[in-house]
C-alpha cells in the first residue's frame, strides 16, 4: 500500500505547526525590521498572529491585524499581498524546505472572538447562571 494517503486526523500535524510557527516568525521579523522594499507597507505595524498550513506544506494561511487599529486591515492585506513574492523569498530564505509555500493573507479575527466571549460574560443572566453553577457545587 502507499503511504502518500493524507492523514484524516482531527488536527493539523506536528509538522504543519512547526514549520507555521516558522513562517510566522520570520514574517514578524521582516515586518518588524521594515526589509521590503515599499514605504507603504514599512510605515504600517501588522501583527502576525498565526500562520496555518496545508498538509504539503505548499500553501501558508497567514492571520495579520493592524496594531491599534492604525490602518484598515483591508489596506495591511493588499500591502502583504502587493509583496507576496519578497515576502515569499524571505522566507524562503529562513526556512529549509523543498518549496516555498504561497502565502495567503487573510484578517486575523481572534481579538474580535475576544471580545464578543468578554461582552458574553458581563452579561447579567451569563453571571447569573455561572453564580448558580458555582453555588450548586
Amino acid at each position: 500500500m502507499s503511504n502518500k494517503r493524507l492523514q484524516t486526523l482531527s488536527g493539523p500535524s506536528q509538522r504543519q505547526l512547526r514549520v507555521g510557527e516558522l513562517i510566522r516568525r520570520t514574517l514578524s521579523d521582516v515586518l518588524n525590521r521594515a526589509e521590503i522594499h515599499d514605504p507603504e507597507l514599512n510605515a504600517m505595524s501588522i501583527t502576525v498572529g498565526e500562520v496555518s498550513c496545508s498538509p504539503d506544506l505548499k500553501v501558508a494561511t497567514v492571520y495579520v491585524m493592524p496594531l491599534m487599529g492604525s490602518v484598515p486591515v483591508e489596506a495591511a492585506i493588499a500591502a502583504l499581498a502587493r509583496n507576496k513574492a519578497e515576502l515569499r523569498h524571505r522566507v524562503a530564505s529562513g526556512l529549509t524546505l523543498k518549496y516555498a509555500p504561497d502565502l495567503r493573507f487573510r484578517p486575523d479575527e481572534t481579538f474580535d472572538r475576544l471580545d464578543e466571549t468578554r461582552r458574553l460574560f458581563a452579561d447579567p443572566a451569563v453571571q447569573r447562571d455561572i453564580d448558580a453553577a458555582d453555588d450548586a457545587e
